[in-house]
């Protein structure tokens, strides 16, 4: 008998699931009754044909071609994503590795720079409207309405850009006498 799996979201990896009605003796002689046992099973992940034949479950919504300068690495990408899908998540699914941490666009990992066309993102909250407005965007919760050309920036300036006015008048300097303060009352 074949077990049920479930898949995982965003991940190559389903879950089967048993079920056991056979109750088990615990040390504590108690009788209990186990419902669900999981055991994980690594699968292959699935091969992603060029971009161009690549059918998107989206169906008929419109296609935009994205390009990404990787100034870090040094490579540029160029993949289709759909009006309706993440920049970022589309990326993956055709294994292109872009800066990303929380996905959630709340941190500045994935900022970008857009050169060319539109981005809309309605969820970026880890960069405010005004830059927005100077063509910053979050590729995590980027969603192209153009075909768009993107420079990735260092994390550390955006979130300065976004965040260092508020909480300091410069960049925090190491103070090594408050460290080893700090450190004695321990």
């Amino acid at each position: 008998m074949a077990l049920p799996l479930l898949r995982i979201p965003g991940t190559c990896c389903s879950i089967p699931f048993t079920t056991t009605t056979k109750p088990q003796l615990f040390p504590s002689k108690t009788l209990r009754k186990t419902t669900v046992a999981a055991t994980t099973e690594l699968q292959t992940p699935l091969e992603v044909p060029d971009a161009k034949d690549y059918q998107y479950p989206s169906g008929n919504v419109p296609t935009h071609k994205v390009k990404v300068h990787d100034r870090v690495r040094g490579i540029v990408h160029e993949f289709l994503v759909p009006e309706d899908q993440y920049i970022l998540h589309t990326a993956e699914s055709q294994n292109i590795n872009l800066p990303f941490a929380c996905r959630h666009g709340c941190c500045t990992s994935c900022a970008v720079r857009i050169k060319n066309g539109k981005i809309r993102q309605p969820e970026a909250l880890g960069i405010s409207a005004e830059l927005r407005e100077q063509g910053y965007a979050l590729l995590c919760v980027g969603f192209p309405t153009s075909d768009v050309e993107v420079e990735t920036q260092d994390e550390d300036e955006v979130y300065w850009l976004q965040f260092g006015r508020y909480f300091a008048r410069g960049p925090v300097e190491r103070d090594d006498y408050a460290l080893e303060l700090a450190m004695g009352d321990e």
